[in-house]
């Protein structure tokens, strides 16, 4: 099978892969924190068993003294409690032309959770890494092939960025235990870049003294032009906002359907790159624009909300469009071409709703 596509018709892999990875129905962004059955789920291979009884963390490589901690030692820790807002690096892929093959993900693959854990900083330091120590390497406990190679997932940071204080390896989400999907027993958090940073099931933490060269480090996870490009890796979110879909949808269209009058809009918005600065709302396709209302971000990690007032007066069709501007000066694309990649990713164009007024 071609890794790209021109057809728009879904293949039989990938209708598989979205009916096992589910992204977050956009009325769950009524909710400050996503409830976890509404959390958006990537699942590179199969959710590995891990006993929480019988779990130890190896922390080792380029280490004075290496570390083998159990789920009990680390709970045992000083805890933090923080919600993160995740988004998939695919997310918008399946609105691209041509688009990879890979999960077709539309709007959904975003998820704020509360992640609860122990910071990471101070794990590494005890590990007393060597002065020659280069990158951190995260190994996921998930096993499977990938562009015919078979490997454990694994990510690395580098060691600068890992010991950044807001890194946390997570014991609990919204509360609770980790769901077995969310990565069970234990999982990394990477607050301002996409999801797949955040390893999950975690299995060893490896210290290296050269730079981590691994399939999902190296061949996947690249903003590449054309399939020869190399490439520049994938790492903090762009800015993006959504908006919860208006008036009721057509079971098979989700085009939406509204009586005349005056319609409360509202969504989320975030980036990993600066916070949000400015929310604008189109009633016209993105012709024009007026600003929404801003509401508080949720920490430094989380999203923000925000609101616009609609007059909605006129029968007829209308497209609404939102779009979202960090404080460094970021905004999102109002054309898919412009996010367009070989590998699709990274795509934060507009979001663009069909609305019918009756």
């Amino acid at each position: 099978m071609s890794d790209i596509t021109r057809s728009q018709d879904f293949t039989r892999e990938e209708v598989g892969l979205a009916l096992r990875n589910h992204g977050m129905h956009l009325e769950g962004l009524r909710y400050p924190v996503t409830p976890i059955g509404m959390h958006y789920l990537l699942i590179h291979f199969d959710i590995p068993f891990v006993d929480p009884t019988t779990y130890e963390l190896p922390v080792e490589g380029s280490v004075r003294s290496p570390l083998r901690l159990t789920l009990d030692e680390i709970k045992a820790r000083p805890a933090v409690t923080a919600q993160v807002m995740m988004e998939c690096s695919g997310n918008g892929r399946a609105s691209l032309h041509p688009r990879a093959i890979s999960a077709p993900w539309q709007d959904e693959a975003v998820g704020c959770a509360e992640w609860t854990g122990t910071p990471l900083g101070p794990i590494l330091e005890e590990a007393g890494m060597l002065d020659e120590a280069v990158e951190i390497v995260f190994t996921g406990h998930d096993r499977g092939v990938d562009d015919g190679v078979e490997h454990y997932y694994e990510r690395s940071l580098s060691v600068e960025e890992a010991l950044r204080e807001e890194m946390l390896l997570a014991y609990g989400m919204n509360g609770q235990p980790l769901p077995p999907q969310h990565g069970a027993p234990l999982r990394l958090i990477v607050p301002d870049w996409y999801g797949m940073a955040s390893v999950k099931w975690l299995k060893r933490i490896i210290v290296l003294n050269e730079p981590f060269d691994g399939i999902q480090q190296t061949a996947k996870y690249q903003y590449k032009s054309s399939k020869e490009d190399p490439g520049t890796p994938i790492t903090h979110k762009t800015p993006h906002a959504l908006m919860i879909p208006p008036g009721v949808p057509d079971y098979l269209s989700r085009t939406r359907h509204l009586k005349p009058g005056r319609v409360s809009i509202q969504g989320r918005a975030w980036s990993g790159r600066s916070p949000i600065e400015r929310v604008e709302f189109s009633s016209d396709g993105g012709l024009t624009w007026e600003d929404a209302s801003l509401g508080e971000q949720a920490g430094r990690y989380g999203w923000a909300g925000w609101s616009c007032e609609w007059e909605a007066r006129e029968p007829g069709e209308y497209e609404l469009c939102v779009r979202a501007t960090d404080a460094a000066g970021n905004t999102q694309p109002l054309a898919p071409e412009e996010s367009w990649n070989y590998g699709g990713y990274q795509n934060n164009t507009v979001q663009r709703v069909c609305v019918i007024v009756e």
